[in-house]
């Protein structure tokens, strides 16, 4: 579906969070007359905004549903808007973003389980037909359940790519559960494919601060990676963060006392604008009191993941992993 408005809709919001480049912004200023080629891009200060985003990192959009409040409410997704509020994730590759995305979301059984009885293949591929906001964990289940990808495609119309990616989280899933031990190698795999601790706990059999005195003992850490919308290709000026399991950091050391604030995540139904204007307000504060802000939040809807609402911004699940 291909969406076309004319007013900023929150898919701008979006799209400028993913890319590092303020649509609105830029918009309003080619309104009164600018032209790309004059409009310096804010977050490199060296390309102009006629520059084309480049790159290096994969972002996820997934809504967040309330239909447990709106019992009467048909849960069959279409074109219709539904969805009460979204979480974005950033990942080197699809499955870590879609993974940090699912948790993003702090709804109960968002994350893909792996353990317990998956149940009738025939049935749940059949409860898939119907696209609802928990289709992805059914055809997950499907998958566990013995679902072929093409059973997967004919009966969903996922595109098979998609599901080929699906499968592949499975596919980590099972050398998580039939491993003799938890290597370092198998370990790094399963956090570059966006398993959490809590996810590789339920696999293994381990309490969730077990696993991450494990990975802490053998090293495996996130590094934190820029959105600076080139590739890395110029310096950005803007610290705006997300992280992954890979080789080297891109943050830099820090010069002053620094608070960090955690934004709300997703909206829900009977919360609004306050949280994250008390959010902002409190950065804004504490800038002023001389204190570096550190913005943590996955909400790309929000202000508070304005890149220059704070010093620095992590655009990261509020999950206890993500955040210790």
């Amino acid at each position: 579906v291909i969406e076309m408005n004319p007013r900023v809709s929150r898919s701008s919001a979006l799209a400028s969070k993913a890319t590092g480049f303020p649509i609105a912004k830029i918009a309003a200023k080619l309104a009164v007359g600018y032209t790309l080629d004059e409009i310096p891009n804010d977050i490199t200060q060296e390309t102009p905004a006629s520059f084309e985003p480049t790159l290096d990192y994969v972002v996820v959009k997934a809504p967040r549903f309330a239909f447990e409040k709106f019992p009467q409410a048909d849960s069959t997704l279409t074109t219709t808007m539904k969805s009460v509020g979204e979480a974005m994730a950033i990942g080197r590759n699809f499955p870590e973003a879609f993974q940090k995305a699912l948790r993003s979301l702090e709804k109960k059984g968002s994350q893909f389980t792996f353990v317990g009885e998956a149940g009738d293949k025939e049935a749940l591929l059949r409860e898939a037909v119907r696209p609802t906001d928990g289709r992805i964990n059914t055809v997950m289940q499907a998958i566990r359940a013995g679902a072929t990808p093409e059973e997967v495609f004919e009966y969903t119309k996922i595109d098979p790519w998609f599901v080929d990616q699906l499968f592949l989280i499975k596919e980590i899933a099972d050398e998580l559960a039939e491993a003799p031990e938890l290597t370092a190698d198998l370990f790094a795999e399963a956090k570059r494919h966006g398993f959490s601790d809590q996810q590789i706990g339920e696999i293994r059999g381990l309490r969730e601060d077990v696993v991450r005195e494990v990975r802490h003992a053998l090293g495996i850490r996130p590094v934190y990676k820029t959105v600076d919308t080139c590739a890395a290709e110029f310096a950005a000026r803007t610290p705006y963060f997300y992280s992954a399991y890979d080789e080297e950091t891109e943050v830099a050391r820090r010069e002053k006392p620094a608070v960090i604030i955690l934004g709300s995540g997703p909206n829900r139904i009977g919360q609004g604008i306050e949280f994250d204007y008390s959010c902002v307000h409190a950065s804004f504060a504490l800038s002023d009191a001389g204190y570096e802000t550190v913005m943590v939040n996955c909400n790309p809807e929000t202000v508070s993941t304005d890149y220059d609402t704070s010093d620095r911004l992590y655009f990261e699940p509020l999950t206890l992993e993500d955040v210790l």
